[in-house]
């Protein structure tokens, strides 16, 4: 269990989906939850680094994750046996945009089809999250996103929870490039900058061009 545990947390660091000592994960084996330290490097987990506690709040909370009680919920209302908790940096981003996350690639579409985006007033470790987020987490619904906070994604085990979060957040990353890519377009750099009029007179004020310079002047075309 701890080499699984380290091999996925070294991926999720690797790949840039946790901070230093950000992100969570856990595993439930039967009423047991074996979840990661509070304020544990995923990238380079020890021995101590993993804790257990209950499916209920009770003793072995005040060493884990601060956001077991999310994990419980999750547990609770879905058939998860596994949790990766991301701070995936595009996904959070398109979070603050967006009201749900619908890839445009093909193996997005195919793997996860889109995930919800769970606005809470508090994101992190509230009653509010754990109230929410698993009704998102059922059925076919395998990932979402707390808004400006980060990924919770569901497996059987847990390479495959890690599976949905780093296919969300890659296709987050070609979400925010075919937006910048659209922005930069000639057709939106047109839109953006609508073509200068020549400078007028203010009001009150003679303009330095006399009247006629610059007009061709066809009168005596009209004579013949």
């Amino acid at each position: 269990m701890l080499h699984e545990f380290k091999k996925i947390g070294e991926f999720m660091f690797r790949e840039g989906l946790v901070d230093s000592h950000g992100g969570d994960m856990s595993l439930r084996q039967g009423d047991r939850i074996f979840i990661t330290s509070r304020e544990a490097m995923l990238g380079d987990l020890e021995d101590n680094d993993i804790v257990e506690v209950g499916l209920e709040a009770g003793g072995g909370d005040e060493r884990a994750s601060k956001e077991v009680n999310t994990h419980r919920a999750i547990y609770k209302e879905t058939g998860a046996q596994a949790i990766i908790h991301t701070h995936s940096p595009q996904a959070v981003a398109i979070s603050l945009t967006d009201n749900k996350i619908i890839p445009q690639d093909a193996e997005g579409l195919a793997v996860f089809r889109s995930a919800a985006i769970v606005r809470a007033h508090q994101a992190i470790a509230s009653e509010e999250v754990n109230r929410l987020l698993p009704t998102f987490l059922q059925g076919n619904s395998i990932v979402a996103v707390v808004r400006g906070h980060g990924v919770f994604a569901i497996g059987k085990e847990m390479e495959e929870a890690y599976k949905y979060a780093s296919c969300l957040e890659n296709s987050c990353r070609i979400l925010v490039a075919m937006r910048a890519s659209a922005s930069k377009s000639p057709q939106a750099a047109k839109e953006s900058h609508p073509p200068s009029r020549p400078n007028r007179p203010m009001p009150g004020q003679r303009s330095a061009i006399p009247p006629g310079i610059g007009v061709m002047d066809r009168s005596r075309y009209n004579k013949r």
